[in-house]
């Protein structure tokens, strides 16, 4: 896809959220069923992902781990959105890959210690791209995918978040 197939593509999205913006507000979901032992199945576009138990928290291994699939999430948004701006910035990206990593300490989720939090501490992005554009247009590439990435946008700025179990 090029940039001018890209903007077409878009321009009646853009239109339609700039004269209706409540049509660009959508209600994403996700939804599991929790599964034999300590796991929980979860639906996905491509099947179910049976998610478990960490090693560093008594896992073996053989399920996915929650934390791994919040990286594998920023690292498939960030590369979806790294790709479409390049589209749209007409800079070719022969190759390239995004990885992302987050420090967990694991006493936090285990209750070891009080004072260790739950959760990551630090997550970093990386991309590494074969690409012939200059320094300037990958830096301002970078740039806008960070900003239009809604994986990362999300965890940078964190959503009001609720857990809630209804009433039957």
């Amino acid at each position: 896809m090029n940039s001018k197939e890209l903007r077409t593509l878009q321009h009646p999205l853009k239109e339609e959220y700039k004269t209706n913006p409540q049509k660009a507000e959508l209600l994403l979901h996700a939804e599991g069923k929790l599964g034999a032992d300590i796991s929980c199945e979860v639906e996905t576009d491509t099947g179910v992902a049976e998610a478990g138990l960490h090693p560093a928290t008594g896992g073996d291994g053989s399920q996915a781990c929650s934390g791994d699939m919040l990286l594998e999430a920023l690292v498939a948004c960030a590369g979806v959105t790294l790709k479409s701006v390049a589209t749209a910035m007409d800079i070719t990206v022969h190759d390239g890959t995004v990885k992302a990593e987050g420090l967990l300490d694991f006493r936090g989720t285990l209750g070891v210690s009080r004072e260790v939090p739950v959760g990551f501490k630090s997550i970093s992005l990386t991309f590494d791209l074969d690409t012939d554009a200059e320094p300037k247009k990958i830096e301002k590439l970078i740039e806008l995918t960070e900003r239009y990435c809604v994986i990362y946008q999300t965890l940078k700025n964190s959503p009001e978040l609720s857990a809630n179990l209804p009433l039957h």
